[in-house]
Order: structure tokens, then C-alpha cells, then sequence
């Protein structure tokens, strides 16, 4: 429970509902009564964290547990953060109001690159010392999961162990072996010794990495008894895999305020830019029975009046039109509304267009992601100009009046023709709607088309690539949004110098945690967030670190190079990544999963059937 000092607080800060607790559905535990703590943090605010749904989920899966509790912590707002560093309140679970630094484990999701300086601070706040090896005791044990620990080397020196893929099928062990060795008063040492034996556990600290001269890494050398290489952990059957029957509903409303549930896991698609399209393989889906029971059972446990079927691309769930209907039977009747995120605009029906508008009015959003045919087809995109005007073309036809577009800029081969191919795209998108002899009278078409710099990520055919400069993708802004003639599109830009700096993020090494920890000394705090990312802070870091943000980002690697995360396995073959990225050279496209299997590996990850496949 929340004490006086910490009521005083809240009452001097904005939104004090992000760091009250007491949620409906909320869980408190007799901490007594369980043998092992966990506090689960969300290095960003309430709102968003509240949104995720894998905190659900791992929030549910742990207080199932007779043995564990399991409370939630987010980052405090900078107005927050002042207050606790003048009353000296050090950063607290919200279930219990009990200090994280007394938690047995302390748990991190990692979204974003740009979320890393939020860890520093959490830990810094809880009263803890940054790096991990200045964490003596078994206790608190600080670990990570989530999609950007496929390359947690810029951030080893900060966290005692990485969880490389799906959290609901290691977290039981993890938690079940620090159980053991906390009953035998272990030391950390010897723990993390045994936590590396565990298939889907990364201990960086029995991993020791040579430089060469150049900068470049010459060797990753794994100690007795850690593996040379680890193996990410996957769920096998989706259908059995554990999902809520309640969320926690939060007072104050969240980025996404509505039941998410997961239809599959993966995607077919092979875009080659996209990472979470490859890192979640092999391809699994649930049957469309049970996603309709999960729907309805959360809704009515929580009161929501929106459900979001969640997947990388939920038009390729192949039970759609199966599932459709059966959550039509109860949705319409008690006006719940449908919400069907990243659709693909080559398989989108009209009749599926109609349907929805039963329960939704929101805009629809598509994801061309490149303005010309050539690009679309180095991306491995596979969807053409037709396909793109065809679908707003059913959807204006349907009653749609609002269409969102998604694109990058600074992809492998571009130029200025697939450039202002952005904006002529977009325009061709407005010109639909008043080709409709039908459009509603008095209502005009919205546009909006939101722009983002390419970075290359691992586990992509990308991979090796060089990404553009901040100066570069300011350029190619200014130049797309010359080409915009009309108010119908309102175009947006993600600030080039934050992607520049998740650029760096995402392909670094260990050396990066000095200059993690310099940024957030200097202030840095928040950085994914345009009014509060610094540049001038970060320019100061990489400066006073030595160390140059092209080595990392802009510079094109050599096929043979060894890569800071290549003694993690995803399931993915280097030769499949290779071949896919010769293929974009070639602007040659591959066919989507269903269609040929492209011998990426991953179905033979922990004996894991690909559903594409069969």
C-alpha cells in the first residue's frame, strides 16, 4: 500500500493515476506467502506499458504461481522523477507500494533501442548500482526479454541475464531455478552458472569478446559452462499457450484502452526491412474458436467496448472469415467495436471492409512502405500500385472517409523518383475517394501519411546494410514534402536524428554501454519521445566517449564480418539472409510462406512447426 510520502507526491504531479495502483484487476499478493518477487518494469510511461500486451500476459503467467508475485512498474515522468529524487522515495511497485530494490528479480521489457537510458534510470531510482557487477547478491537479480535483446550487447554491462525469445515458455524455469538456488543461498556466481545450461537464457558475463584494430569484433568466446551459441525459446502450439482471463484496467486511459488478443505469432511475408517478421518464426496460429472465446471472455471480464486482433499482419491470419463472423454473433448486439490492425491491402475484401464499418469508423491504415514498384520489390513488399488503390478504393466505396499510409525513407537502392513516388501515391489514394460516385456529401477524404527513417535491425536480410545519416533523412523529408500539392494528405516525420540514434543502438557492441551510461549521466532520459530526446546530449557522449556513431551505423559490412549478435540463434540461417539480401539487389521478390517456403530454418526451431507450411 501506497504510504503518506508517497500520497504527498502524488499530489504535486501530473497524472498522479500512473503511480497510484489499486486498478481494477489489479493483483496483490501476502509477500509472506510466496518465496520469490518479481517486479516486472516498463522503461517507458503507464500509458504505454499499459498497452503492451506481452506484460499482460507475463503479468498473469507469474501470479498464477502459488509461489510468486508478480507487480508492475513504469517509468516515472520527469515531473515524477524530481519529486522522488527530493523526498529520496526511491522508485516503487504499484501493487504493493514496496521498493523494487527489495524485489528478488527485477524484470525489463525491451521495445525500443531508445528506451535503454529509462533502464539506467530505473535502476538508478530504485537505489541500485547501474552495472551489474556492482550487484553483489543474488538479490535482485536484474534480467531482460523482449524483441530488442536479439542484440542485448550495448546494454550487457547493466543487466545480469537476457531472455533471447518468447517469455511465456522460460519464465516458469527461470523463476523455478532461482527459487532452488535462492532456498540454498547461492551466490550470483553460481546461479548464473546454472542459468546458462537453460536453453533460452543469455548470461553475458560467461561471454568474453575480442576487438580487432579496425574496430570490428574478432572473436566472442563463450566460458565453461555457457553455450557457444544460445537458442532463443519458442512456444510451440499457440492454442495452449497461457492468456489472460482478466487485464488489469487502468485508471488513467492508456495508448491502446482495449482488449488485445494475439491471433498468430509470425508473419508470412518476408518483408526484408522487418525484423519482428522474422525474429517471431516460425509461423503459428491459434484456431479462430479460440480467439473468439479469448475476445469475448476478456471483454466481459473487463468491461471493454474494443477488441484488437493483434498479429504482425491480420489479414493473413488464414481463419479470418472464419473468425469474423462468430465475433460479429456478440460484438454488434453489445457494441463492441473490432479493431484489425496491420492489414495488408492485397487481401483485403470488400466484404470484410463492410463488416467492419458495422462496428468501427476509425480510419484504416495501410503499409505500402515504398512509393514505387521497383523499391516495393527490393523490400520484398509483393504488393503492387493496383492492389494499394484497389483496397482504399473498396474501403471508400464501403463508407470510409479516413486512410493512413505508412512509408520509410533511406531503404537499400533508393532515389529521388521513389521518393517523390510518395507523395504521387498518396495523392492517387485521395483521387480514389472522389472517383467514388457515391462518397457521403459534404465529407472529404483524409490522407494522413506518416513517414519513418529506415534503420537496419538484426536478423534481417538488412542486416549488413548502411543506414542514412540524420542529415540525409532530413533531406529526403523536406524534398517528399515539396511533392505534397494538397491539404487532403498531412504528412509526418520521425525526428532523423532519433533514427539515426536507434540506428546505432540496434547493430552495437559492448562498447556502447559507456556511452549509455555517459548519455544518461548527462541527462538523457526518455529518448524516444520528440520533446524530450536531445541531440545536443548525445553528440556530447559520443564525443567525451570516443567513440563515432557512422562506425556503427553508417557503415556498409562485409558478408564475412562477424556481428555482435551472431552467438545468438534465432532460427534463421545467415545463408537464407544472404541469399534474401542478393535478391533485393536484384529487386527480385520471394514468394510469402504459403505460397513456396523459402528455407529460412526457423521451422526447425525447438521442433516447432511452421503453420505456413504445414
Amino acid at each position: 500500500m501506497l504510504t503518506k510520502k508517497h500520497e504527498k507526491i502524488l499530489s504535486r504531479v501530473q497524472k498522479p493515476g500512473r503511480y497510484s495502483g489499486g486498478e481494477p484487476g489489479s493483483i496483490i499478493k501476502d509477500k509472506s506467502k510466496v518465496d520469490v518477487s518479481f517486479a516486472f518494469c516498463f522503461p517507458d510511461t503507464y500509458e504505454i506499458g499499459m498497452s503492451h500486451l506481452g506484460m499482460k500476459i507475463l503479468y498473469s503467467v507469474l501470479n498464477e504461481r502459488e509461489d510468486t508475485r508478480c507487480e508492475r512498474v513504469f517509468a516515472p515522468w520527469t515531473d515524477m522523477e524530481a519529486e522522488m529524487r527530493k523526498e529520496k522515495l526511491p522508485l516503487y511497485a504499484l501493487e504493493s507500494g514496496d521498493d523494487v530494490k527489495d524485489f528478488d528479480i527485477i524484470g525489463f521489457t525491451l521495445q525500443y533501442e531508445l528506451s535503454y537510458t529509462n533502464l539506467l534510470n530505473m535502476l538508478d531510482l530504485a537505489g541500485l548500482p547501474i552495472k551489474a557487477e556492482d550487484r553483489q547478491g543474488l538479490a535482485p537479480l536484474v534480467v531482460a526479454g523482449g524483441p530488442c535483446v536479439c542484440n542485448p550487447e550495448p546494454i550487457c554491462d547493466f543487466v545480469d541475464l537476457f531472455l533471447p525469445g518468447e517469455g511465456e515458455e522460460v519464465i516458469n524455469d527461470l523463476v523455478d531455478l532461482y527459487k532452488t538456488h535462492k532456498a540454498k543461498s547461492s551466490s550470483k556466481a553460481e546461479f548464473l552458472q546454472a542459468a546458462a545450461g537453460v536453453q533460452g537464457i543469455y548470461v553475458p558475463s560467461l561471454y568474453e569478446v575480442d576487438y580487432e584494430e579496425s574496430g570490428k569484433i574478432a572473436a566472442v568466446r563463450a566460458k565453461s559452462p555457457a553455450p557457444k551459441r544460445v537458442e532463443k525459446r519458442i512456444i510451440s502450439d499457440l492454442d495452449k499457450a497461457h492468456v489472460p482471463e482478466n487485464f488489469v484496467v487502468p485508471f488513467v486511459e492508456a495508448v491502446h484502452d482495449r482488449v488485445t488478443v494475439e491471433i498468430f505469432r509470425g508473419c508470412i511475408r518476408g518483408c526484408r526491412f522487418c525484423q519482428a517478421g522474422f525474429i517471431y518464426r516460425p509461423i503459428r496460429e491459434k484456431s479462430h474458436d479460440v480467439i473468439n472465446d479469448q475476445c469475448k471472455t476478456l471483454a466481459d471480464n473487463t468491461g471493454y467496448d474494443e477488441v484488437s486482433l493483434c498479429s504482425l499482419s491480420t489479414s493473413d491470419y488464414s481463419q479470418i472469415q472464419d473468425l469474423l463472423p462468430e465475433l460479429l454473433d456478440w460484438t454488434v448486439e453489445e457494441k463492441v467495436n473490432i479493431s484489425l490492425p496491420s492489414l495488408r491491402a492485397d487481401n483485403f475484401p470488400k466484404q470484410l471492409s463492410e463488416r467492419l464499418l458495422a462496428v468501427r469508423r476509425s480510419g484504416l491504415t495501410f503499409a505500402p512502405e515504398a512509393g514505387t514498384q521497383r523499391l516495393r520489390d527490393v523490400i520484398n513488399k509483393n504488393i503492387s500500385r493496383e492492389e494499394i488503390l484497389t483496397a482504399a478504393r473498396r474501403a471508400f466505396e464501403s463508407g470510409w472517409t479516413s486512410v493512413k499510409l505508412y512509408f520509410m525513407i533511406g531503404l537499400p537502392t533508393e532515389t529521388e523518383e521513389d521518393l517523390e513516388a510518395i507523395a504521387q501515391l498518396a495523392q492517387d489514394v485521395v483521387d480514389e475517394f472522389y472517383k467514388n460516385p457515391n462518397r457521403p456529401k459534404g465529407r472529404g477524404v483524409s490522407v494522413s501519411v506518416s513517414v519513418a527513417g529506415f534503420v537496419p535491425k538484426p536478423f534481417t536480410p538488412f542486416q549488413w546494410e548502411a543506414q542514412d545519416t540524420a542529415e540525409s533523412f532530413a533531406y529526403k523529408q523536406n524534398f517528399i514534402k515539396s511533392k505534397i500539392k494538397t491539404r487532403k494528405i498531412n504528412i509526418s516525420f520521425h525526428n532523423p536524428h532519433m533514427s539515426f540514434l536507434e540506428g546505432v543502438l540496434a547493430r552495437g557492441d559492448r562498447r556502447l554501454g559507456a556511452l549509455i551510461e555517459h548519455a544518461w549521466r548527462l541527462g538523457c532520459r526518455f529518448d524516444g519521445w520528440d520533446d524530450q530526446f536531445d541531440k545536443i546530449l548525445w553528440t556530447q557522449a559520443f564525443e567525451e566517449c570516443g567513440l563515432e556513431p557512422e562506425f556503427y551505423a553508417s557503415r556498409l559490412r562485409g558478408m564475412d564480418e562477424l556481428l555482435p549478435w551472431d552467438h545468438l540463434d534465432y532460427g534463421l540461417s545467415k545463408k537464407f539472409l544472404i541469399r534474401e539480401r542478393e535478391k533485393a539487389y536484384a529487386a527480385k521478390t520471394t514468394p510469402h510462406c504459403r505460397q513456396a517456403c523459402a528455407a529460412c530454418g526457423a521451422n526447425a526451431m525447438n521442433g516447432g512447426a511452421c503453420h505456413a507450411i504445414g
